[in-house]
């Protein structure tokens, strides 16, 4: 019977390639060199595909003739005509390498290279050509390829028994390629909506790999992939560029267009620049081709091909080709990732016609230029129609104008105009079940022999694996007993209850148990300590958007913690409950706990066992709350601002170390625990008595512009790179009950804090904050305002914020202070302007830390960091030398390794 469907199927599949036409053949160099990824274009139509690594192409076409154009970077564009009838038809192609001669005017002596000038109308262009589009559709077809070419040979050692399963299970080998192939619809709608619905995947090992959204990228951005372009306005700071010649070839009208060709040259090469070429068609300014390579932080280098054809007179990238190599931690790989489009739907926007005319108005200004009033309120098409030269700058004042006039227009439709990308990813449910004969009827590059074989060999795998599943089900359903005995993810069981584990207990809930195992600590006051918790959470209701994200649009969180102190010999711990709906959190908790005397957690209790155990520093200062405490938090218009509110009750007590006679794991010299009970400059003592606490704690958040968002299958997050300031403000009020011990003070604070770019990968951020008592009649010394000190070689913490050398509590204050941070970071500042260090991926910053306050002295810390201490292993580590000042007098230095990790809780 198998045999009988296997020949039947044969047949369906002889029958199906028979019945198609369509052309194939082969394109070479004229040395006889196949040319790998070259685009095949069929005139009028769109219709179009790329050779594959070995220089073949098959494309299906209805018989008649056409008009073939075949392109490949650095080649001569040649134009054949075919005529199909029946069957395949075949048309090798060989192309010409491009024969560059120099333009009339030639680069003088003292003379300005003839590439700036092209450069700056390119430049000028750019914006013009992105908005030319005003939709298309496409399908896309994707190919990508990852080999491993070399592991170290520890690792072989270590894992040989894992790589011969792994190539087993997996058909992962060693010097084998691993391929995925995509084909996908694409829709893409002006100003930022782009459309992907994934309708056929294969993949050599099996998974389904997502598409990169590296190629949504466009050239004509300022940056690409963090990378500064070549035609970003500030490219001249980065690049020096040099004319290499012009060459011409057919334009999409027939006509001859000219070509010239770019070598972008980096001014200093590292990651964050290019360096290649780059051809710009005379007159319209647009990209014909490009080939960039660039460098990522820990070294792995990539090569970007860009090829455009001309869609309704705007050039497009119609074939993308991206490669990878490097190596990291010893592991060598390379890689390579084609990309080609065809478009089924493609709208020019009317208001940006072609026939402008930039002109350089460093060489020849145009007849005319405009100032801003006569730009100013004018609509682009009417200007064009008065004038059709432009000045470079005017011409990217217009655009300016036109897309201010275009964001109005949609703030008038009620549109989100602070979405910058609206992006989606939908996979259809037959993707991965696509036939053969279905991909050979979307393939749009054949694949080569190697490809083949392995393809064949990751359907043989997955034939054996699927029959496993098969006898296993089997003998499961005739097994009834063993199925009985099989552990269920929920089943009560010792190594859950040792270390911890989150129990689905339906769809919509779960209980969460933390070990005490996984959180035991210790510091002087409570000595070792074990804590524990269980949470259940519940979601009222899922909002699914798709298969890929579900929000939940109110969820339940009921729990408690529980911490016995061995050294003290008592049960603390507290209960929580909170219910939150969309952006929107209320919560109440109550219990008895410690807590360290500044709220913000200087030290976390992990890096503070560490220091008392082994270092015999008891860094962590604790009291004693008894209380109850109700919070609010919310996110009104649309996250643009940010507000929470609490209002707590509590019982504070001061604690002192559990014991006098403390000894650490080490004797050391000189080292002897401290009390509890911290130094201050302020006040001669920071005892307090136990006293009542009623305060209200309100804190209102804002960005000082407008925020940015980006939405990916339809969830709405602000953008990380968002360069607009925030401004945060807080009130704190300890209301008395009316005891002789309770708090009683206001206190005000406000700060703000900004992170922006200045170059390739340097950034600058400061923090700023001020804050006043605005009366103490009661402030008790866990009140006071206290700051990120540090006292510990290792850093941890906001790398901006946090004081590299300041104790913990020294000038904590209970009067008024201000503060300053700023820390600068660099790409290329000391020994980073040496080309190789630049390239392992080090990086220089510098710092300034600046406190006020009645008894600091003007305290000062001025830095220097280097980031990437061990450049490609531990790339989030700094080392960092800091000096000391007070009242503009030095006193002292100091050394740290920092980390942006941060441990414990």
């Amino acid at each position: 019977m198998k045999l009988i469907l296997l020949l039947a199927f044969g047949a369906l599949f002889s029958l199906n390639t028979t019945a198609q036409t369509g052309l194939r053949g082969t394109v070479k160099s004229a040395q006889g060199e196949v040319l790998p990824f070259a685009a095949v274009i069929v005139k009028g139509t769109p219709n179009g595909t790329i050779t594959n690594a070995e220089g073949r192409y098959e494309i299906a076409l209805a018989p008649g003739k056409y008009d073939i154009v075949f392109q490949y970077l650095g080649f001569q564009t040649s134009q054949k005509s075919v005529e199909i009838g029946t069957g395949f038809a075949t048309l090798d192609a060989t192309l010409e390498e491009q024969a560059l001669r120099l333009a009339e005017v030639q680069t003088k002596a003292g003379n300005e290279d003839p590439a700036y000038t092209i450069m700056r109308r390119a430049i000028a262009k750019s914006r013009f050509h992105q908005l030319q589009v005003q939709r298309f559709k496409a399908r896309v077809y994707t190919k990508s390829s990852f080999t491993v070419l070399d592991l170290p040979n520890l690792a072989e050692m270590a894992f040989r028994k894992q790589l011969k399963e792994a190539e087993k299970e997996a058909n992962f080998k060693v010097g084998v390629p691993l391929l995925n192939e995509t084909v996908a619809e694409v829709s893409f709608n002006q100003p930022n909506t782009y459309r992907q619905r994934i309708i056929a995947n294969r993949n050599s090992q099996g998974d389904f790999l997502s598409p990169n959204r590296f190629f949504n990228a466009s050239f004509y951005n300022p940056t690409i992939a963090e990378s500064v372009s070549p035609l970003s306005p500030k490219a001249f700071a980065y690049y020096k560029f040099e004319y290499k010649g012009t060459f011409r070839e057919p334009g999409p009208d027939g006509k001859v267009i000219e070509v010239s060709k770019i070598q972008v040259i980096p001014r200093q090469y590292g990651e964050g620049v290019f360096r290649g070429s780059i051809s710009i068609i005379e007159n319209t300014w647009a990209i014909h081709s490009l080939q960039l390579e660039t460098v990522n932080n820990i070294g792995i280098s990539f090569t970007i091909r860009h090829l455009c054809s001309p869609i309704q007179g705007v050039w497009m990238p119609t074939n993308q080709r991206y490669e990878g190599k490097g190596s990291y931690l010893g592991i060598k790989a390379t890689g390579y990732y084609i990309r080609n489009l065809t478009f089924t739907e493609f709208v020019v926007n009317p208001a940006f016609v072609e026939d402008i005319e930039v002109a350089d108005e460093k060489k020849a200004p145009p007849t005319q230029t405009l100032s801003k009033g006569d730009i100013k309120g004018k609509n682009l098409d009417e200007l064009v129609k008065k004038q059709k030269e432009f000045s470079t700058k005017n011409l990217r004042q217009m655009v300016k104008e036109y897309e201010k006039q275009e964001k109005q227009a949609r703030k008038n439709r009620k549109e989100d105009v602070t979405v910058v990308h609206d992006d989606s990813l939908v996979v259809d449910s037959l993707a991965r079940k696509r036939s053969n004969v279905f991909w050979d009827s979307l393939r749009s590059v054949p694949l080569t022999s190697a490809e083949i074989k392995s393809y064949r060999k990751a359907d043989s795998l997955g034939l054996t694996h699927e029959q496993k599943v098969k006898v296993k089900s089997d003998t499961t359903r005739q097994d009834s007993t063993a199925q009985q005995k099989k552990k269920s993810p929920n089943k009560f069981s010792l190594d859950k209850v040792l270390f911890g584990h989150t129990w689905r207990l339906s769809k919509r809930s779960s209980l969460i148990y933390t070990s005490p195992l996984t959180r035991i600590e210790y510091n002087t006051v409570e000595g070792y300590s074990l804590e524990g918790a269980l949470n259940l959470r519940f979601r009222k209701k899922v909002d699914s958007i798709n298969r890929f994200r579900q929000i939940p649009l109110g969820e339940w969180n009921i729990g408690g913690t529980g911490r016995y102190q061995f050294g003290r010999k008592q049960l603390v711990g507290y209960g929580q409950a909170s219910y939150q709906y969309k952006t929107t959190k209320i919560g109440l908790t109550g219990g008895r706990y410690l807590y360290q005397l500044n709220p913000d957690n200087p030290i976390s209790p992990f890096l503070n066992s560490l220091t008392t155990l082994l270092f015999e520093q008891n860094f962590m200062k604790l009291y004693q709350k008894e209380f109850v405490n109700l919070s609010v938090s919310a996110s009104p218009f649309k996250n643009r601002l940010s507000l929470s509110g609490s209002l707590e009750y509590a019982r504070r007590t001061e604690l002192a170390n559990y014991k006098e006679d403390l000894k650490p794991w080490i004797g050391w010299r000189n080292r002897m625990y401290t009390s509890n009970r911290p130094d201050n400059a302020e006040v001669a003592s920071t005892g307090f008595p136990v006293h009542n606490a009623l305060i209200l704690n309100l804190t209102a958040s804002a960005r000082l512009g407008e925020t940015q968002y980006t939405i990916r299958n339809g969830r709405r997050t602000a953008q990380r790179n968002n360069d607009a300031p925030l401004l945060t403000l807080n009130y704190r009020k300890a209301i008395s009950d009316g005891s002789a011990d309770a708090a009683d003070y206001d206190f005000v604070q406000g700060t703000i804090s900004h992170s922006f770019e200045t170059g390739i990968r340097s950034k600058l951020n400061y923090q700023l904050s001020a804050g006043t008592f605005l009366n103490d009649r009661k402030v008790y010394f866990p009140d006071f305002k206290h700051f990120a000190g540090n006292e510990f070689f290792l850093q941890q913490g906001d790398v901006v914020s946090t004081y590299r050398l300041l104790p913990y509590y020294q000038y904590s204050t209970a009067r008024h202070f201000a503060e300053a941070h700023v820390l600068a970071e660099f790409r290329k500042f000391f020994i980073t302007q040496l080309t190789l260090v630049r390239l392992i991926g080090l990086k220089e910053n510098l710092f300034v830390h600046y406190l006020y306050t009645p008894a600091s002295k003007n305290y000062t810390e001025v830095g220097y960091g280097l980031d990437g201490l061990i450049p490609q292993v531990l790339p989030f580590f700094r080392v960092e030398v800091i000096s000391q000042w007070q009242d503009a007098k030095y006193q002292g230095l100091g050394f740290r390794v920092g980390t942006t990790l941060k441990f414990g809780r």
